[in-house]
């Protein structure tokens, strides 16, 4: 194989951190909700985001192809244990609202599948519905646990 064959194009490397970084879910819900006038604000995001992230993960990635870190790795190669330590807190900060909606959404998801709407949830005393979202929580970290622990 030649080495030109084993290379992304910069569309292919766009592509996949969209799909990874932003998804096609947003756009989906971004469209149902807003309609034709997002449209602009996704040009906008396409030439201030997406294409620069895009090229600068793969400098980086070509420049510190032998790490096995990611972009932790990166940062500590180039600004500093510090800087890493500080990237890989801000990443595991901003997830904490996302992932303490994720039991709600489990929860929803199986209102809609037991009995037909979503409505239900709504009418949950919200001391029951902590619970349940905490032992969905638990039970997700104590598989997730599990999985990462037998390797």
């Amino acid at each position: 194989m030649s080495k030109s064959a084993k290379q992304f194009r910069w569309y292919n490397l766009s592509l996949l951190l969209f799909t990874v970084v932003w998804g096609f879910g947003n756009v989906v819900n971004n469209y149902a909700n807003l309609g034709l006038q997002v449209i602009i604000s996704w040009v906008i995001i396409l030439l201030l985001y997406f294409v620069p992230y895009s090229l600068m993960v793969g400098e980086m990635g070509s420049v510190f192809n032998k790490s096995i870190g990611g972009v932790s790795e990166w940062i500590k190669q180039s600004c500093g244990a510090t800087a890493a330590f500080l990237a890989g807190w801000t990443y595991w900060v901003v997830h904490v609202p996302y992932l303490a909606q994720k039991p709600q959404a489990a929860l929803i998801a199986t209102s809609w599948a037991i009995f037909g709407q979503g409505s239900v949830i709504k009418n949950i005393n919200p001391f029951l519905l902590q619970t349940l979202t905490l032992i969905v929580f638990l039970c997700c970290v104590s598989i997730i646990r599990s999985v990462l622990w037998r390797r």
